[in-house]
């Protein structure tokens, strides 16, 4: 297979996926996916994909299922695009061995990506420094705190010159989307999206997180209380007081507390401070800041205020919160690779290995059932 076109047929786009310890399956799916139909659907090979690991042996993904490499970084063949697979526990996830290779295909010209929480690795091998960037939102506190010279967006997906990175689940489908239209025709895109269902391509400009979807699924109209929390989510470090979070949107201070009251069940200061208790969680959880920096960086006067408000609140100290973040990032990387004989236990035991590794993550346990 040659990168140059012969007897006037098109050039193959080869793109490699780089998959890190605990990749998110999903997101693997939803990149490679799009390359195979737009293949099917034009006739021609288009598109070729290689899964790339640091010596090519297995990987394990999130759920636990394992990943046999097409190439080690030793025999993997010249590629256009390399990716890289991210997921669980992103900042414990890579080794130096994968940094020095990715900043190697950066000097080689070749172009590079990340999808899920992959951006985290690409900022930590300096690949983003002054780039416009995605990342699954989960990730986002760390990466914006650790590497401030990456210019993080809470968008889809993000192209920026030689980079293109995504957020997470299927997001990654509509980079691909994007990529495919830019480099043939919008008409491949567009059938490409209607073969997998989907309603609409959506553009780099939408986000991640719709504000308040709960709100958005009952069919009425809020854009007063979405606009307020969104600039409580852009003002964490620095909390706006509640009479002039009224004022940007037009209402009165009671006005706004009847809205939270009415829609989220709880007052604006209150869903405020909850914010600010989430990020300091993820700040915990997925970076090496120091206490005294994490309740700085959420907006708290002081230690033992920001101390009593994340027991009172999460029910746990920040101490004990990265303790036990720590601590289960240690014996979930012993247990997932435990061998077992058994093909029946050991696919009985992929989901508590599974749930084991997701301890470190700051959504484990968020949702009571």
């Amino acid at each position: 297979m040659s990168r140059t076109p012969v007897n006037g047929e098109k050039k193959v786009t080869r793109v490699g996926f780089l998959l890190l310890d605990n990749f998110t399956m999903i997101a693997l799916a939803s990149a490679v996916e799009p390359l195979r139909m737009a293949n099917q659907l034009s006739g021609e090979e288009l598109y070729s994909w290689h899964m790339v690991s640091e010596t090519g042996s297995e990987v394990s993904a999130s759920d636990g299922l394992t990943f046999k490499p097409d190439f080690s970084f030793q025999d993997v063949i010249d590629l256009d695009l390399v990716i890289v697979a991210g997921g669980v526990d992103i900042t414990r996830s890579f080794t130096p061995k994968q940094v020095s290779w990715l900043q190697q295909m950066s000097r080689r010209n070749i172009k590079l990506g990340a999808i899920c929480t992959g951006s985290y690795l690409l900022a930590h091998a300096g690949l983003l420094d002054g780039y416009d960037c995605s990342a699954h939102w989960e990730c986002m506190a760390a990466l914006q705190e650790r590497f401030p010279k990456v210019r993080c967006n809470s968008r889809l997906f993000t192209v920026d010159r030689n980079r293109m990175t995504s957020s997470g689940g299927n997001a990654p489908m509509d980079m691909m989307l994007h990529m495919i239209s830019t480099q043939h025709n919008p008409k491949l895109s567009n059938a490409v999206s209607d073969m997998f269902i989907c309603d609409r391509i959506r553009s780099e400009f939408d986000q991640q997180r719709v504000p308040l979807r709960q709100l958005h699924n009952s069919g009425e109209s809020k854009p007063k209380l979405v606009e307020v929390i969104e600039l409580m989510e852009s003002n964490l470090e620095e909390p706006i007081g509640l009479d002039e979070l009224a004022q940007f949107v037009n209402v009165s201070r009671r006005q706004l507390e009847r809205m939270f009251l009415k829609y989220l069940s709880c007052s604006p200061s209150r869903y405020y401070l909850r914010l600010r208790l989430d990020r300091a969680r993820q700040l915990l959880k997925q970076s090496s800041m120091s206490i005294v920096e994490i309740a700085g960086a959420c907006g708290f006067i002081s230690t033992p205020h920001f101390s009593r408000c994340y027991r009172k609140h999460i029910g746990i100290s920040p101490r004990d919160e990265r303790k036990i973040a720590w601590a289960a990032d240690g014996t979930s990387q012993n247990s997932i690779r435990e061998p077992l004989q058994d093909s029946g236990l050991m696919s009985m035991a992929r989901s508590a290995s599974a749930l084991s590794s997701a301890k470190v993550e700051p959504s484990f346990g968020s949702i009571a059932v």
